[in-house]
């Protein structure tokens, strides 16, 4: 099948990225062409090319900066339609509905009419409605970009010939706002099966200076206003309880309270380099994913979780979302309530039953290899665009099992 994915971020940055990447390069191993529209990290005026583990990646020109960067600009959507013009598509998957990415979508399905050409749409986050807006600082600039931003994430689902979500809570508000059931699927973020192993932990710890009988957790990722007070009322209690433990918040810096910013078992390094990132890892006991119960907190999959089970560490995660209840049933990760006493007793579990911890290091692995395997998703996504357009799999690729 001739297939294009069209995505709102900047190439290589932000989850849906990477989401829509991976889903396309396993596809072109499949035997599929796949063409991935997303926004180049500096050009304004012209298009960039490059090939990709199998995908023809090209890079559109935006005028926009910083947040602006991020599908809203009316000259990145223009030049999209222009290149689209004259061209058919088996099928078009929309990763998400932003105005770069939804309004050349319904162009390319128009184009592709003759050639049977099949619209999907994925959805990801909840970001209207209660959702990550609601998380944001009360200000003008909000008020007025919410309802636009509401607008484009729910006006155009039920013009798709199949949908993707990533949580059972934005299928069924997808199925609110009338999209049917038999044409929605549930496709879950994937693990990367051909990562590098990560390094021996003791290695790992060593390098980054860290005592090796110390219990290390990390965390990784942005976070809700709601999730921090939660991350940082959970710390204030670990330490207490458990004085040598280390903890490490990785990614994008936030505003840290001073008893902990002062705290000799608290450090944010920031963003970190991938030989760092994987280093933090491989040394850590454990990944604390400390998710609030908030609309947006249930529709989303926390994905820099996927990395450490691809690495075989375990999650001490908050009972919220579907990841929170796969761990728990794959026995790869502690599930806490979302109270801080629950979580640092989940935490203390890890270092208190070294048994437990290696039983959810095993599952982690299987489960990443398994059930969340990109390949076995790749394979589950292409039955599904077989489907929608009314072909029947005669021949399943190696490997594929229906």
């Amino acid at each position: 099948m001739r297939i294009l994915f069209l995505n709102h971020n900047v190439a290589r940055q932000g989850g849906t990225y990477f989401r829509a990447f991976q889903a396309a390069r396993h596809l072109a191993a499949r035997g599929h062409a796949v063409t991935l529209l997303t926004i180049s990290a500096c050009q304004r005026w012209r298009f960039e090319r490059e090939a990709a583990a199998g995908v023809d990646l090209l890079h559109t020109p935006d005028l926009l900066w910083g947040l602006g960067r991020t599908g809203w600009d009316p000259w990145d959507t223009a030049r999209r339609l222009g290149w689209l013009r004259g061209r058919a598509w088996d099928i078009i998957h929309a990763w998400d509905s932003r105005p770069v990415v939804i309004l050349p979508a319904l162009f390319a399905r128009r184009q592709s009419r003759r050639a049977g050409g099949k619209l999907f749409i994925d959805w990801c986050d909840w970001w209207g409605r209660g959702g990550t807006q609601a998380e944001r600082p009360n200000s003008l600039l909000k008020r007025v970009y919410a309802p636009v931003e509401t607008y484009f994430e729910e006006a155009f689902r039920t013009r798709a010939d199949g949908s993707t979500a990533i949580s059972t809570a934005l299928m069924q508000r997808a199925q609110g706002l009338g999209v049917p059931a038999t044409a929605l699927w549930r496709l879950p973020q994937g693990c990367e099966v051909d990562a590098l192993p990560l390094p021996a932990r003791a290695e790992a710890r060593r390098r980054l200076g860290l005592a090796p009988g110390r219990p290390v957790f990390v965390t990784v990722g942005a976070m809700t206003r709601s999730e921090l007070a939660l991350l940082f009322e959970s710390l204030r209690r670990l330490f207490a309880r458990r004085p040598e433990t280390q903890f490490i918040m990785i990614g994008k810096p936030v505003e840290v309270p001073a008893d902990l910013r002062q705290a000799p078992q608290f450090s944010a390094p920031g963003f970190l380099p991938e030989a760092a990132l994987r280093d933090y890892m491989a040394a850590s006991d454990a990944l604390l994913t400390p998710l609030a119960d908030t609309v947006a907190s249930r529709a989303r999959w926390p994905s820099k979780v996927n990395p450490f089970l691809a690495g075989g560490r375990a999650t001490v995660i908050t009972a919220v979302g579907d990841l929170a209840a796969l761990l728990e049933a794959h026995r790869a990760g502690l599930v806490a309530r979302c109270q801080p006493e629950d979580i640092v007793a989940q935490l203390e579990r890890l270092v208190d039953e070294p048994g437990l911890r290696e039983a959810c290091e095993r599952n982690a692995l299987h489960l990443a290899r398994g059930v969340l395997a990109w390949p076995k998703l790749a394979a589950q996504l292409e039955e599904c665009y077989c489907l929608v357009r009314g072909e029947v799999m005669v021949k399943p690729a190696v490997g594929h099992t229906v």
